[in-house]
């Protein structure tokens, strides 16, 4: 199995600040945005998510407290949308808030099989790690 990173600097987020809580939450990630530096291997990694099909992936939640907690919603990826819960943390500066975490969640969970590479000598895991870090207005 190797490991190795995709990365994207793009997404839009969208939000209510009511009070102590950010609500009404809704982000929305272009599969085909997530790169890892290694073209051959984003190719069979946006073939796996099935991206021409399915090119956007989505998580919405209803609200998250400004803070350390969790924070639970819906993540689409591919056709199929699952129910999350993961450790965030949301500060605030000024008028901007940085939410950030980490979760780990199976690929096979969402309809994407690991991909493989150079004729199948080279396999991903079927686990991969979802970090989150953004800064909204």
């Amino acid at each position: 199995m190797h490991d190795w990173t995709m990365t994207s600097t793009s997404g839009t987020f969208s939000g209510t600040v009511a009070g102590n809580a950010i609500n009404n939450i809704q982000y929305n990630l272009g599969a085909k945005t997530l790169k890892s530096g290694k073209g051959a291997m984003d190719s069979n990694a946006y073939k796996a998510m099935k991206a021409d099909k399915f090119p956007n992936i989505t998580f919405t939640a209803t609200s998250v407290n400004i803070g350390k907690g969790t924070i639970t919603g819906k993540l689409k990826v591919t056709d199929v949308t699952k129910t999350v819960s993961f450790p965030v943390t949301v500060a605030k500066s000024g008028s901007s808030y940085t939410i950030t975490g980490t979760e780990t969640i199976k690929m096979t969970d969402y309809g994407v099989t690991p991909p493989s590479f150079m004729m199948n000598t080279v396999k991903t895991g079927d686990e991969i790690k979802i970090t989150v870090n953004l800064t909204a207005n």
